[in-house]
């Protein structure tokens, strides 16, 4: 391993890089109702915009910084993403308009792209195939712990210091995670093998990375598992606002992201033996399968604690379905592309993201104070999900150990 570092700090380091991510969006979600009150008074749906121009400013970045990083090196990228994100968080904090904060916001996005696209490469230029699956399982085991504890932080910073505490905290993650990248973890891309940022080189690199046929599946597929993810994130608290249970939605948000996150430590311990397109064609086929299970108790009319007891285990398995499919898919998007792994992170996951987006748009505006909308969004999406991974089963071809 051409680091000074112990293979459980390499996973912890790569999984707090990753953790941005989580961080960033879940400690915002109980902040919502005190941004609109403070910035939009009467528009929560404004306020709500809060976690879409995050979002829209990391799939923006992506297409960056990894080729920036596969031209200038692993480090020297995801340090300056971090910095953007500490001054556009703290940006955040000085902002008095919703349309400044929706900008810093952006921003803040943009940054975070470095470290969730580059640290995506630094994986794998040190690991490949299931192996490289197997550490991006423990990666995501915290991705998925993250949400645990991201809402009750956000709930506590909030009743202490306000909305804003909660950037300045953004400030310090950023901060830790930048020094402990730049003191431990030496450059892993050698300057020999790097290649010069141009745009027609981007352009080639994008053009190859669609043309491949597993990667193209495996894209998609990583793109309907975020949109699923992203219309939970989006709709989840008003639905537990419908359900009466708006103070305890830390508790129980909290409790099935630490139930869920299991399915990393089960994906970790099952990817080198029956490979990643078997776990992710399994899971998304449950998936299907709860999900029609969900639209139909909802037509049935069950209703009260019964109604929302199934919706807690059906949320839970969405949780769940994320550890056994999306670190899968990365590594199988990434595995034919190891001569440009950071232009393919880049492209893969700015696609993955943007596409992602257009998917759980429509399922959140159509929220109708039921969790039906989101149950078929789910279904649907699960089952085109599914649909191309049985395609991409048909095709037959080995992959790789």
């Amino acid at each position: 391993m051409p680091h000074q570092l112990s293979r459980l700090e390499f996973i912890a380091l790569m999984a707090m890089l990753f953790a941005t991510i989580a961080f960033s969006l879940d400690a915002m979600l109980p902040a919502l109702p005190a941004i609109a009150a403070d910035l939009a008074p009467g528009d929560l749906a404004s306020a709500q915009l809060v976690v879409t121009a995050f979002v829209l400013g990391m799939g923006v970045g992506t297409f960056f910084t990894g080729p920036l990083s596969d031209a200038l090196g692993r480090k020297p990228v995801i340090l300056a993403g971090a910095a953007l994100y500490a001054a556009s968080a703290w940006a955040a904090t000085q902002t008095e308009s919703l349309t400044a904060l929706l900008v810093a916001r952006m921003l803040q996005g943009l940054g975070a792209a470095g470290p969730r696209v580059v640290a995506l490469a630094i994986v794998r230029d040190i690991y490949s195939g299931r192996g490289m699956a197997r550490i991006m399982s423990f990666v995501m085991m915290v991705f998925t712990l993250v949400p645990a504890f991201a809402p009750s932080i956000g709930a506590v910073l909030l009743s202490v210091g306000g909305w804003r505490a909660i950037f300045w905290a953004f400030v310090v993650f950023a901060g830790i995670a930048a020094l402990w990248l730049a003191l431990r973890l030496p450059e892993t891309l050698p300057a020999s093998e790097r290649h010069p940022f141009r745009v027609k080189a981007l352009r080639a690199a994008t053009g190859e990375v669609l043309r491949h046929p597993v990667v193209r599946i495996a894209l998609i597929v990583q793109a309907l598992s975020f949109g699923m993810l992203f219309s939970v994130l989006s709709s989840v608290q008003p639905i537990y606002d419908a359900f009466g249970r708006a103070d305890s939605f830390p508790l129980w948000f909290g409790g099935i992201a630490i139930v869920a996150s299991s399915a990393s430590v089960l994906n970790a311990a099952l990817v080198m033996r029956l490979g990643m397109r078997v776990l992710i064609t399994a899971m998304l086929t449950v998936q299907v399968v709860l999900s029609g299970a969900m639209v139909c108790i909802l037509l049935a009319g069950v209703s009260g604690p019964a109604l929302f007891g199934c919706f807690v285990v059906w949320q839970a398995s969405l949780f769940f379905q994320a550890g056994l499919t999306i670190g899968n898919l990365n590594a199988l998007a990434l595995e034919p592309m190891g001569h440009i792994a950071g232009t393919a992170a880049s492209v893969t996951s700015a696609l993955a993201t943007v596409l992602a987006v257009g998917f759980a748009v429509p399922v959140t505006l159509a929220f109708d104070g039921t969790p039906m909308p989101l149950a078929l969004g789910v279904a649907v999406y699960a089952a085109l999900a599914l649909l191309l991974m049985l395609r991409l089963q048909r095709r037959g071809s080995a992959e790789p150990t």
